[in-house]
C-alpha cells in the first residue's frame, strides 16, 4: 500500500513537473501571481504598520490628555479642602472615588498608590485603592519604579488583567498628586484599554487580506487571459508544425486580423508553402534518382552477364596466353567481381531508398555470427598480415534480428577494419545485457580525424581518397550497414583518433521494436589514451 502511494505521488509529481516545464502559460501565471503576492504583502504590511502607528499615536495622545484633565481636576478639588481637615482616609476617598466612578462610565480604570517614601513602591503590599475587577499586575513595574525617583507624568503600554481572567492591551498613564492632609505624595495610574483599536486593526487586516486575495485572483485571471491570447497562436503553430513534420504538408495556420500574431501566421504559412514546394521537388528528384539507379542496375545485369561469361572463358584459358594477356585476363576477372558487387550494393541501396527493405526476424546468436565472419575474412586478414579474434562470454548473446543482415553488417565492419588495420590486430567484442546486445570491432590503424566519425557512413566516402581498398569494396558497405541497423531500430556508431585506431559499435535491442537506452559495450575502447572505465 505504501509503495503504491509513493509511486502514485511520484507519478503525480512527475506529471506536474512536466506540465510546469512545458507550459509557458502556467509559468507566466504562477510567476506573476507570486510576484504580485510579494508586492501586495509588502504594501499591505506597510499600510498596516502605518494604520497601527496612527491609531496608537492618536489613542496615546487622547488618553494622556484625558489623564491630565483628571489629574488637574483632582488637584483642584484637593486645593479646595480646608486646611483644618487632616483625615487622610477621607481625603483619599474624596480623591479617587469620583475618578473611579467617571472611569466606569468612560471606560478606564484607576489605581491610587502611596504615600511615596524612601522605600520602593509595592502596589500589592496594601493600602492601594483601585477600580473594582482590575488586577494590580496591569500596572507595569517599570512605570511604578519611575515614580519612585521622578514626579513627572509618564505613560507606557501594558496588558490589562481583569479579575475574571480576561486580558486586553492598554495604556497606563501615571501622575503624582500631593494630599493636603499629610502633605505626602500619591501616584494616580489611569489604565485605558485599547480593545477598540485592536478590533479596528483586526478589521483593517481582514479587509486588506480579503482585498489582497481578490486582487491576486484578478491578477491571475488577467494574466491567464493575456497569456492565452499570445500562447494560443503559438500552440496552434506547434500543432501545425508537428503535422507538417508528420508529412501533412497541406496544413496551414488560420490568419485573423492584421496584428503581429496574424503576420506571424502569414509568414509561417508562406514558409510552409515554400517547404512544401521544396520537399516535393526533392521527393521527385529522389524518386527519379532511385528509379535511375534501379533501372541502370537492372539494365547493366544483361551486358554484365555477357561480359562475365566472356571473362570466365578468358580466365579459364589464361594458361595458354602469353604473360601479358594472362595478367590482363586476371585483372578483368577481378574488376568484374568488383563491378558485380557494386551492382548488388546499388540494388540494395535502391531498395532502402524505396522503403522496400523488410526484416526476416529470428533469434540469432551474435557470438556465432562474429565467429563466422572472422572465419570468412581470415584469408583477407592474412594477406594484410594482421589477426582477427573474437572476445565474448561463453553464454550465447541472443537478439531478435535478421541474421543475414546482421552478418552483412559485421562483415562490412570487419572488412573495413582489415582495410585500415596496420598493427596490433583486430578484436571483435561481443556482449549483451537485459535490454540490448552489441558487437564492437576495434582496429589499431590510422584512426579517424575529428568530425570524420559522422562522415564515415556516407556513401562512397573515404578518409584518404588515395588509399586502395584491400577487400575490393564498393564504398557502399558502411552505408548499407547503417541502413540495416536502422531497419532493426539499433545504433551503429564510430569512434576514432589519429594514430590510435578506430572502433565501430553495433547495438541491437534484444526484442524487435525495443527502445535502446544504453549499450553493453563502450564506444570509446578501454585501451585508448584518456578513456574512462
Amino acid at each position: 500500500m505504501l509503495r503504491r502511494l509513493v509511486r502514485a505521488t511520484t507519478d503525480t509529481a512527475g506529471r506536474g513537473f512536466t506540465f510546469w516545464r512545458r507550459s509557458i502559460q502556467a509559468r507566466v501565471v504562477v510567476s506573476t501571481v507570486l510576484l504580485s503576492a510579494i508586492v501586495v504583502g509588502v504594501v499591505g504590511w506597510f499600510l498596516l504598520q502605518q494604520t497601527r502607528d496612527g491609531l496608537v499615536d492618536a489613542r496615546v495622545r487622547t488618553v494622556v490628555a484625558e489623564a491630565g484633565n483628571e489629574t488637574n481636576d483632582a488637584e483642584t478639588r484637593l486645593a479646595a479642602v480646608p486646611g483644618t481637615d487632616d483625615d487622610v482616609s477621607r481625603q483619599l476617598a474624596q480623591l479617587v472615588e469620583p475618578i473611579i466612578l467617571r472611569g466606569q462610565s468612560r471606560g478606564f480604570d484607576v489605581v491610587l498608590s502611596g504615600p511615596v517614601d524612601d522605600e520602593p513602591t509595592n502596589l500589592a503590599a496594601g493600602g492601594t485603592r483601585y477600580s473594582p475587577g482590575l488586577e494590580l499586575t496591569s500596572v507595569p513595574d517599570r512605570l511604578v519604579g519611575h515614580f519612585d525617583s521622578s514626579s513627572s507624568t509618564a505613560w507606557t503600554f501594558t496588558t490589562i488583567d481583569h479579575a475574571d481572567g480576561a486580558s486586553e492591551p492598554g495604556v497606563v498613564v501615571g501622575s503624582r498628586v500631593q494630599l493636603p492632609a499629610d502633605r505626602s505624595f500619591y501616584t494616580l495610574y489611569y489604565v485605558f484599554p485599547m480593545q477598540q483599536e485592536r478590533e479596528t486593526m483586526a478589521l483593517v487586516a481582514r479587509a486588506m487580506l480579503t482585498a489582497g486575495i481578490l486582487l491576486l485572483v484578478l491578477v491571475a485571471g488577467l494574466t491567464w487571459l493575456v497569456t492565452r491570447q499570445v500562447v494560443s497562436p503559438v500552440r496552434l503553430a506547434r500543432r501545425v508544425a508537428e503535422r507538417l513534420a508528420a508529412g501533412q504538408l497541406e496544413e496551414r495556420m488560420r490568419v485573423r486580423g492584421d496584428d503581429d500574431i496574424a503576420r506571424l501566421a502569414t509568414s509561417f504559412n508562406q514558409m510552409a508553402s515554400s517547404l512544401q514546394r521544396q520537399i516535393r521537388q526533392l521527393e521527385e528528384l529522389s524518386r527519379v534518382q532511385r528509379r535511375f539507379t534501379s533501372d541502370v542496375s537492372h539494365e547493366l545485369r544483361t551486358p554484365l552477364t555477357t561480359v562475365r561469361m566472356a571473362g570466365d572463358v578468358l580466365h579459364d584459358a589464361r594458361d595458354s596466353f602469353d604473360p601479358v594477356t594472362a595478367r590482363a585476363s586476371e585483372l578483368l576477372q577481378s574488376e568484374l567481381d568488383r563491378f558485380e558487387g557494386l551492382l548488388t550494393d546499388l540494388l540494395e541501396i535502391s531498395r532502402f531508398d524505396a522503403g522496400a527493405a523488410v526484416l526476416d526476424l529470428d533469434d540469432v546468436n551474435l557470438t556465432d555470427i562474429a565467429h563466422r565472419v572472422v572465419d570468412m575474412t581470415r584469408g583477407l586478414a592474412e594477406q594484410r598480415s594482421t589477426s582477427v579474434e573474437v572476445r565474448a562470454t561463453s553464454e550465447p548473446c541472443l537478439a531478435e534480428a535478421d541474421g543475414r543482415r546482421v552478418e552483412r553488417i559485421v562483415r562490412n565492419l570487419v572488412s573495413n577494419a582489415i582495410d585500415h588495420a596496420e598493427s596490433g590486430g583486430i578484436v571483435v567484442h561481443v556482449a549483451g545485457d537485459e535490454h540490448a546486445a552489441a558487437i564492437a570491432v576495434r582496429d589499431h590503424g590510422v584512426g579517424l580525424a575529428p568530425g570524420e566519425a559522422a562522415l564515415v557512413f556516407n556513401r562512397f566516402w573515404r578518409a584518404d581518397p588515395a588509399r586502395a581498398r584491400t577487400s575490393g569494396g564498393t564504398g557502399l558497405g558502411l552505408s548499407i550497414a547503417l541502413e540495416d541497423t536502422h531497419l532493426h531500430g539499433g545504433w551503429l556508431q564510430a569512434w576514432g583518433l589519429p594514430g590510435q585506431g578506430a572502433q565501430f559499435r553495433l547495438t541491437l535491442p534484444r526484442r524487435a521494436g525495443g527502445v535502446l537506452r544504453q549499450s553493453p559495450l563502450p564506444l570509446v575502447p578501454e585501451d585508448s589514451e584518456g578513456s574512462t572505465p
